[in-house]
């Protein structure tokens, strides 16, 4: 069965169907989908969930292997398969072709894969697959209709935009939808849930000196460390908030460690990763020297310092903010001169 990404949400709270494959090449909707099927699974007793990714030469009898086996510990378990390319291959097609053949009703299996090619929708394993469950092919959306998706997912955190507000944010991120969602965020961090007039709106989106946080991300991944020490200076002394750089910082933290992990698990380039994330060409050298620099274990420790300064600006630890914040800033841009006084950095092995 083939249904809309925008029918998924009913779907599932009809009936949780056997299988589900959430296929497409926009990442932000994808993973979205895919996390809306673990949280209902989740909730309906599916407690334990195992991840196979599939890479040249993968052991296809191993994952059939555990898929056949009753966990221990749990009575339902999510089998979850990240398939980039959409092939799985010979071995792999006859896998698919006995799971479905033998599923075992306390599993649900949930396949992730990249954009697919007409021939393989086309294949036998792929038809038995979406014949035994429900198939979500996700499309870019397009310039009309992304106004549309904002309204929508503005609404679903408590923001009432206006149109010239919605306008602002489409201009803004220039159709990228992983920016966009981050816009709705940062709204959301600065007024909360409540309606929103277009200056109010306008003003946090706009590229001004006093709320650029984004230019001061792009400034630390450049790791240029004077420029990080003014700017982070002028941003304290204009009156922003240092909730709002940690965010910045923190939400790329996790974008980077979440293209580090899918770099090194499926063993494709930086520029793979890059071009599956859709990033902005005036970024993608930032991104890729970040990427080259360290790995995820390196953007783990950004977001556990970042929790740690959380702590600090809500008052429950004690220390000064907007110090931790240059320090974290330090961190990300790999520079030695305060990486050798990050105690457990280097000894952890973060760095690499």
């Amino acid at each position: 069965m083939k249904i809309r990404h925008e029918q998924l949400e009913s779907q599932l709270n009809n009936s949780l169907k056997p299988i589900y494959f959430v296929s497409g090449d926009e990442v932000l909707l994808v993973e979205e989908a895919a996390d809306s099927v673990r949280q209902q699974a989740l909730s309906q007793g599916y407690s334990e969930r195992t991840v196979f990714h599939v890479t040249k030469g993968c052991d296809w009898n191993e994952w059939l292997l555990g898929a056949g086996t009753q966990s221990l510990f749990a009575n339902r378990q999510l089998l979850e398969l990240r398939l980039p390319t959409g092939k799985p291959g010979d071995a792999g097609a006859k896998a698919l072709i006995r799971y479905v053949e033998r599923m075992m009703p306390d599993n649900l299996l949930l396949i992730v894969a990249g954009k697919l090619e007409g021939a393989v929708q086309r294949a036998k394993w792929f038809k038995a697959v979406t014949d035994a469950g429900v198939h979500v092919p996700i499309w870019p959306l397009t310039v009309k209709q992304l106004p549309g998706w904002l309204t929508l997912r503005a609404r679903k955190k408590g923001l009432n935009l206006t149109p010239q507000g919605i306008t602002a944010l489409v201009e803004r991120t220039e159709g990228n939808l992983l920016a966009a969602a981050q816009e709705l965020d940062k709204l959301y961090l600065l007024h909360g849930a409540v309606p929103l007039n277009d200056a109010e709106v306008v003003a946090s989106v706009v590229d001004n000196a006093r709320f650029d946080v984004f230019g001061f991300v792009d400034t630390v991944l450049s790791a240029d460390v004077d420029k990080i020490n003014r700017v982070i200076k002028s941003l304290q002394s204009e009156g922003v908030e240092p909730i709002l750089v940690l965010w910045a910082l923190t939400r790329e933290a996790r974008v980077l460690a979440e293209m580090s992990r899918v770099q090194k698990e499926e063993r494709i380039s930086v520029d793979q990763v890059i071009q599956r994330w859709r990033i902005w060409d005036a970024r993608k050298p930032l991104i890729k020297r970040a990427l080259n620099a360290a790995g995820t274990r390196k953007w783990w420790y950004v977001l556990e310092q970042a929790g740690q300064i959380d702590r600090t600006i809500k008052g429950d630890k004690l220390g000064n903010a907007w110090d931790d914040l240059l320090r974290l800033a330090f961190v990300m841009a790999d520079s030695p001169l305060v990486l050798k006084q990050v105690e457990g950095y280097r000894e952890n092995g973060y760095g690499y």
